[in-house]
């Protein structure tokens, strides 16, 4: 709900924090794979309850998960395979940072981390399986131009789950009420994208020829802010 605004407001300070590293040659997928390990080394944190250095990590993660698509752009647009790593390894993140808290306190968070990994799940999936069915039929959101596909936008986007798991590591004693609440509106953002996509795909011709390989498909490019 927030990203588009939120993607405005840093991108001039993204695209400082970029210029550097392109004159370094430092490229976009490293850049990715340093966000990941860096989510990796938050979530470790936040399972011994080391709280505030998982969160300091966690805000550099995400800090890479915007620069990667600065500097692939400053150095001659995406790939297909920056975009693809991009995506898979931003829905990995984001299921151990639930896992870290349920390995803090598993007595306590680790069912409330389960409905929200499963929440996750959901609006992972839906997200995905409509734009891979939009990219065969060659459909555009407007409102999400820098997209790499198909965006269906929700109440639950980068911007808000970013903002829970930081409140989760400022508050770590209100972990369950937090992922329970953010499960609830997950799952409204899983039922509006399901009506969405429902509605888009029928307003549209159903494509009669083969599905594309993946050798087949456009390559895609990152987001504006490095999400897809």
């Amino acid at each position: 709900m927030l990203d588009r605004f939120t993607t405005r407001l840093i991108r001039p300070a993204v695209q400082a924090l970029a210029r550097p590293l392109l004159y370094w040659g430092i490229s976009a997928n490293s850049i990715t794979w340093v966000g990941f390990a860096l989510g990796v080394l938050a979530a470790a944190c936040i399972a011994a309850q080391a709280w505030m250095v998982g969160l300091v990590l966690l805000l550099c993660s995400r800090l890479c998960d915007a620069l990667d698509g600065a500097v692939a752009r400053g150095s001659g647009g995406g790939t297909a395979v920056g975009g693809f790593l991009d995506i898979a390894l931003d829905f990995v993140f984001y299921a151990l940072m639930v896992l870290a808290f349920a390995l803090a306190d598993p007595a306590r968070n680790a069912l409330a981390a389960a409905v929200l990994i499963t929440a996750f799940v959901g609006t992972g999936s839906s997200f995905l399986a409509f734009a891979a069915l939009a990219a065969q039929r060659g459909l555009h959101n407007p409102q999400y131009p820098e997209k790499s596909f198909y965006f269906v936008g929700g109440l639950t986007e980068a911007t808000e789950t970013l903002a829970v798991l930081c409140a989760m590591c400022i508050w770590p004693a209100y972990f369950v009420p937090l992922a329970y609440g953010f499960a609830a509106l997950c799952a409204i953002t899983w039922l509006g994208r399901i009506a969405a996509g429902v509605r888009l795909l029928a307003d549209t011709p159903t494509d009669q020829q083969q599905a594309p390989g993946l050798q087949d498909l456009p390559h895609a490019k990152r987001g504006q802010d490095g999400h897809v």
